[in-house]
């Protein structure tokens, strides 16, 4: 099994390239069609659009929220479109880290003029291996 910072680091340097080589302003499913097809022929898992249960108070919801793309069954890779991130981005990655019990997902927003102002790496109790200014719940 590949550590999650080689697989967080490979998913970050694919989306380099993609928005290099795209730009900004298509349609999330576009990016993450394309993400996760690199990411196949990389040799990694990748599950798309997977649907998550939950449960609340001995009340089942079936797929409550949808996962943009699960990366060998362990990293969370949410992903937007928008012209600026906003806390809310943030926050909900950070739920369904919770609610998933993985410990890293990364946000990437492919809207901006540049990726590198609209990447932020979460950690739900995992220990932290990036820069302070990447982690959101720190």
């Amino acid at each position: 099994m590949r550590d999650i910072d080689v697989v967080s680091g490979d998913v970050l340097d694919l989306s380099l390239r993609i928005h290099r080589d795209l730009g900004p302003g298509l349609l999330e499913s576009v990016y993450e069609t394309i993400l996760a097809k690199k990411l196949v022929h990389m040799g990694y898992k990748v599950d798309r659009q997977k649907p998550i249960d939950i449960i609340f108070e001995d009340m089942r919801f079936d797929a409550a929220f949808r996962i943009d793309l699960l990366v060998d069954g362990r990293l969370l890779v949410e992903i937007k479109s928008v012209e600026q991130l906003n806390a809310a981005h943030g926050k909900q990655l950070l739920t369904y880290l919770r609610l998933t019990a993985q410990a890293v997902g990364l946000l990437i927003n492919f809207g901006g003029a540049t990726l590198k102002e609209g990447v932020r790496r979460i950690v739900n109790d995992h220990k932290p291996s990036a820069s302070s200014r990447l982690r959101v719940n720190q």
